[in-house]
């Protein structure tokens, strides 16, 4: 079974094709293609989403096109499509799922909506099987920020989420306040790099409160006030803006880390995902990796490549569906608000 997958939920145009054996349920993935949008947008600090849809308009056709090429398919060799159907940017949503019915009804391929959340927690299996059910995912990107606990394929249950800011948000924002370029998260982490994580002191928010909870909002305020105090961003030299930004990694990732490690084990579950954009951040990865083992709890990780938006999650997330036999509505629709717990009502 070969799947095409579409993604376009933000400001990252991505397609890509996944091979699955229905027999096996084993797979592996053909060939993929990302195109980011980052540098149109970082002139305006974050995303635009009126122009996010117009660099997926002209992208996603070429792009498609160069990869079944690339892959040496034709649209008969095609048995599903697998596009993103929310959670995301609507506009963003509508070019990726306008394109793949379009494609999918002139060339006779069914068209599968799956939500991007999904494919970010089961994108492990991309490139190792997936842990054992059940097991707690830490969701953590630029715009979300979930504890899911992973019941089955299809099964899900949020168990915590932000109150507010999500932890890529406060990065980038962050990431502002220190001068630095959007996306926030990266810069942040270069920027950190052999600086003093205990040099200032920044809150852990809500990591004392018995909830699964999160907030980083007032992390981000505390920044503020951190850098008016030392007297302003012009005010700072290098080794100051270091330990910033190393005190603000720290502190984001010491509240993702044990909030995830409590989950697991409020839960029962001694295996645990994390995914996501925010995921890719190699002193969280490590943190977690420390306490987890310490806490006998096994952790699982997708390649840095795929822990941002792509399409090889998305087919991946397809082919596990219908390897599952999981029923999938015909009467769907983009949707930028869709709950993991509402998985097969995609409006």
């Amino acid at each position: 079974m070969i799947i095409l997958g579409i993604e376009s939920s933000c400001d990252e145009t991505a397609v890509a094709i996944y091979e699955g054996d229905l027999d096996t349920g084993q797979g592996r993935l053909i060939s993929e293609q990302i195109a980011s949008q980052i540098e149109t947008h970082a002139k305006f600090g974050g995303v635009v989403p009126e122009v996010a849809s117009r660099e997926h308009l002209m992208a996603l056709p070429p792009m498609v096109d160069a990869l079944l090429s690339e892959a040496s398919l034709n649209w008969s060799d095609i048995d599903h499509i697998a596009v993103t159907a929310g959670p995301g940017l609507l506009g963003a949503l509508l070019v990726g799922t306008s394109y793949a019915r379009a494609v999918g009804m002139v060339n006779d391929i069914p068209v599968l909506p799956i939500h991007h959340m999904e494919g970010h927690l089961l994108a492990p299996g991309l490139s190792d099987d997936l842990p054992e059910f059940p097991f707690i995912t830490l969701l953590v990107s630029g715009g979300h920020t979930l504890l899911v606990q992973v019941k089955a394929i299809g099964q899900y249950e949020v168990i915590g989420q932000t109150l507010d800011d999500a932890a890529g948000e406060c990065f980038d924002k962050s990431a502002r306040l220190l001068g630095l370029p959007y996306p926030g998260g990266p810069e942040i982490a270069l920027m950190a790099e052999g600086g003093n994580a205990r040099r200032f002191k920044l809150p852990r928010p809500m990591l004392n409160r018995d909830n699964l909870d999160f907030s980083f909002s007032g992390l981000k305020t505390a920044v503020m006030y951190a850098v008016k105090n030392a007297g302003g961003l012009s005010a700072m030299n290098e080794t100051d803006q270091r330990d910033m930004a190393a005190c603000i990694e720290a502190a984001a990732c010491e509240v993702l880390v044990k909030k995830s490690i409590r989950a697991c084990l409020q839960k029962d579950a001694p295996r645990l995902v994390i995914a996501g954009g925010v995921a890719a951040n190699q002193h969280l990865r490590s943190l977690l990796a420390d306490l987890a083992e310490a806490n006998g709890i096994e952790v699982h990780m997708p390649h840095p490549r795929h822990c941002t938006d792509n399409a090889a999650m998305i087919a991946y997330a397809a082919f596990q569906q219908i390897n599952n036999g999981l029923p999938c509505s015909e009467a769907w629709d983009a949707r930028p608000r869709w709950s993991l717990s509402n998985l097969n009502e995609p409006g």
